[in-house]
């Protein structure tokens, strides 16, 4: 009603006001003139109103808040209205701008691939993740069919059976992907696809870790209780038979507890409760005790020499002794007798470096890339010989990853390996960081 006043009213004054100027005009000089002046009033004014809606309509052709023109009299009213619904529309265009570029960049980082299909299954769009876990290229694909795009009888049968409920789990490119397609609006629907194959790796790790963790503990388990079987059935064992059980049992129990220990010192080195606690290490110090354990565990049946030309670290030194001394000790226990086996310890361009030389009987290169998994062992016969728990290498590792080094491995079988601890000069002052810089175990 407010609005209706606020038009009529204006209007039905400016034509009495028409009608008054007229009057007066036909009361002083005559009718003839006060209906000519009268009409040319009402003319005048029809231009004015037809030049009005001429740029109206021009206006309404290229919108933009602002080119809108001034108005008279309601003119002045309707183009003020339509300066605040235009401005409101633009704010509310870059608002939506605003929001789909936050929405795509939040699809783009998402580690799920997300595509966008409508209900005949052409592509409008989809982020990197679906473009790597698909072979997809949005500014290419982009309205395509999907089933032409991906083209997979298990993924095509389930789009045609449209059995949405339920993921499906697919071998496709070298990954398993987990797919899901979700209806959305009427006309449109989601494909969301995960990669599970480094969950699934992980998975079979941990099942083989079981697995080689229970024959590993089974076997010294096995011989102390058949030791203590005998003794229990048989009391009157002679001394000499005893003593041999009792050092069978003696052995494998040690061996039980060093993989024990192991395992123990794998937890603690990737649980996030134990964040790396960078100290001072005296490198000459650490690599003298490693020396000295090497020369006792070889018994003199090899050559081993050590060079120190290089810097001290920041870093853990129970860690670090550890990774180094498991490298050491593997050199000893994998070379034969007279080898020999050179410690070094130096400055280098990047940073610094830690190299155990043997002459050993080498690795061949097909084993080299799996050295650092658990229990994966090149030689079993000869591993149990060597009484190893198939943990050392997977130690070094995560020592490794803690202390932001990397780890190179040169060999050839029959002529010896060469083990080599990277340092970054940057990771020499800052260490602790998450680590992925085990980037490659070269095969030379």
């Amino acid at each position: 009603m407010n609005r209706q006043l606020l038009f009529w009213v204006p209007a039905t004054l400016r034509l009495s006001l028409v009608l008054l100027v007229s009057g007066l005009f036909w009361l002083v000089l005559g009718p003839v003139i006060g209906l000519l002046i009268g009409l040319a009033v009402m003319i005048s004014m029809v231009v004015v109103q037809l030049h009005y809606l001429y740029q109206l309509a021009d206006w309404l052709d290229h919108p933009d808040s602002a080119k809108l023109p001034d108005g008279w009299g309601a003119w002045t009213d309707i183009f003020s209205r339509l300066y605040r619904l235009r401005r409101d529309d633009e704010k509310n265009r870059t608002e939506l701008t605003e929001w789909l570029a936050r929405f795509r960049q939040a699809m783009n980082l998402l580690p799920d691939g997300v595509v966008i299909m409508d209900d005949v299954l052409f592509l409008e769009w989809c982020n990197p993740a679906a473009e790597r876990h698909l072979g997809l290229q949005n500014d290419r694909d982009t309205g395509m069919r999907v089933t032409n795009l991906i083209r997979n009888p298990d993924f095509i049968d389930y789009i045609i059976l449209g059995r949405y409920e339920q993921p499906l789990t697919l071998s496709f490119r070298e990954r398993k992907l987990i797919m899901q397609i979700i209806p959305f609006e009427n006309r449109r629907q989601i494909l969301v696809t995960h990669d599970a194959t480094e969950s699934e790796r992980i998975e079979m790790m941990r099942r083989d870790f079981i697995a080689n963790a229970s024959h590993e503990l089974r076997t010294p388990l096995t011989v102390i209780n058949g030791f203590l079987e005998i003794a229990h059935t048989q009391p009157q064992l002679d001394s000499h038979t005893r003593m041999a059980h009792l050092k069978l049992m003696t052995e494998q129990g040690r061996r039980m507890q060093n993989l024990v220990e192991d395992m123990l010192t794998l937890t603690r080195l990737e649980s996030i409760d134990y964040p790396l606690r960078p100290e001072h290490v005296d490198i000459a110090s650490l690599l003298d005790q490693i020396l000295r354990e090497a020369r006792a565990l070889s018994a003199g049946k090899h050559t081993i020499s050590l060079q120190v030309d290089g810097p001290d670290i920041d870093g853990s030194f129970d860690e670090l002794r550890s990774a180094f001394g498991n490298l050491v000790s593997n050199a000893v226990r994998y070379t034969p007798e007279h080898g020999s086996i050179k410690l070094s310890w130096e400055r280098t361009n990047a940073g610094s470096q830690f190299a155990v030389q043997d002459t050993g009987i080498g690795i061949r290169a097909d084993h080299i890339s799996r050295l650092t998994e658990r229990f994966y062992r090149v030689d079993k016969s000869r591993s149990r010989e060597t009484q190893g728990t198939g943990l050392g290498l997977a130690i070094v590792k995560h020592v490794l990853l803690r202390h932001g080094a990397s780890l190179a491995i040169s060999s050839q079988p029959g002529q010896g390996s060469t083990f080599t601890v990277r340092f970054p000069s940057v990771a020499s002052q800052k260490t602790g960081s998450s680590g992925k810089s085990l980037a490659s175990i070269e095969a030379h």
